[in-house]
């Protein structure tokens, strides 16, 4: 029996039915593929969170997939000026005093109108395009070991810096780092000075605090090793710092002085013109949500910038928690700080630390 040939227009409907089903095909496909999110963030055990704690959920709810890429505030920042106007990150983290130069470069979308920023402790919510997501205070670390060999009080001020009994045992970082900017700008306040009047602070540091210091030590991990060899009783640190130290077994105590203490905020923002604007949003609102919030705290140190955060005993005592102590923390003008830091920096170093 022989077949006969198809006819033209049945070659045309099949080839019209085939190329839908394609498309059809294609468009599911598509639909299917989830979205990729660049967000830049810190490295170390902030990375290792996020990948074991965090990003998961987020990818499963979102059809999302997550690239972290490392890296510290200033790497970040670095990263957003090369690839002006055609950003690769969609989010990124950055310390507070960064994050504002960031804003103001223009690098920051604004945040969307979303129900978790009204849960905020007032020193969390930065600008319209910027929030913070953690919470480190700036204080006092002290050997409560080596406080009560000695048979002093617990020191509960700042002006503990400028006790002469602590003559070569107190270790600050110097200002090119977030704490030792902050302890200039606190003693500024001190004495009568502020932000806008920093001699003050100048003629203190160099006079009064300068000759107590061993060591204007920037690094973690030389900081750590200055107290365990017991050469020095005392340092102006972050809370989430004195808590990684303390929790090695080492005699160290984290204090807020009664004076209040420099709140530093680890800060998160929508890029501005990314690939991926709703997603942006939505993993920054993620981070906000009081289950997120509770891990930081527990993994990185970082105190709850959403009011409504539950934390457990032993979390709470490790980071600045609840309102009596938000209430404590100093927020920092950042805008006139960035344009005054050089000029510091010099003044600094020709001054303070020589």
């Amino acid at each position: 029996m022989m077949l006969r040939p198809v006819s033209a227009a049945v070659n045309a409907a099949l080839s019209t039915v085939l190329a839908f089903c394609a498309l059809a095909a294609a468009t599911i496909a598509s639909a299917q593929q989830p979205t990729t999110l660049y967000v830049g963030s810190y490295g170390g055990s902030t990375e290792k969170a996020f990948k074991e704690k965090l990003i998961p959920a987020f990818e499963a709810k979102h059809n999302a997939r997550i690239v972290y890429v490392s890296g510290n505030s200033t790497d970040t920042l670095a990263k957003l000026q090369a690839q002006k106007g055609k950003q690769e990150l969609n989010v990124v983290l950055l310390d507070d005093g960064p994050m504002y130069q960031a804003v103001q470069f223009g690098f920051c979308d604004k945040l969307g109108n979303q129900p978790v920023l009204k849960d905020l402790y007032p020193v969390a919510r930065m600008t319209d395009s910027a929030v913070g997501v953690g919470i480190v205070a700036a204080g006092i670390a002290y050997n409560t070991e080596a406080f009560k060999k000695a048979n002093l009080p617990p020191p509960d001020s700042w002006e503990v810096l400028t006790d002469k009994r602590f003559k070569q045992k107190v270790a600050i970082p110097p200002i090119s780092n977030t704490y030792g900017l902050q302890t200039l700008l606190t003693f500024a306040k001190l004495r009568k000075g502020g932000d806008k009047n920093i001699d003050p602070g100048f003629t203190a540091m160099a006079r009064e605090v300068g000759p107590n210091v061993l060591a204007w030590e920037p690094s973690p991990g030389k900081m750590t090793e200055l107290f365990q060899n017991n050469d020095i009783m005392l340092a102006v640190w972050g809370s989430g710092r004195v808590q990684a130290l303390k929790d090695t077994g080492f005699p160290v105590q984290f204090v807020i002085p009664k004076e209040g203490a420099p709140a530093l905020l680890i800060a998160a923002c929508p890029v501005a013109q990314n690939t991926a604007p709703a997603l942006s949003q939505a993993f920054v609102n993620y981070l906000l949500t009081p289950e997120v919030q509770a891990i930081l705290a527990d993994t990185q140190g970082w105190g709850p910038a959403n009011s409504t955060t539950k934390l457990a005993p032993a979390v709470a005592a490790k980071v600045p928690y609840g309102k009596e102590q938000m209430d404590k923390l100093l927020p920092t003008d950042w805008t006139l700080v960035n344009e005054k830091r050089a000029e510091w920096t010099n003044r600094w170093n020709r001054t303070v630390e020589r």
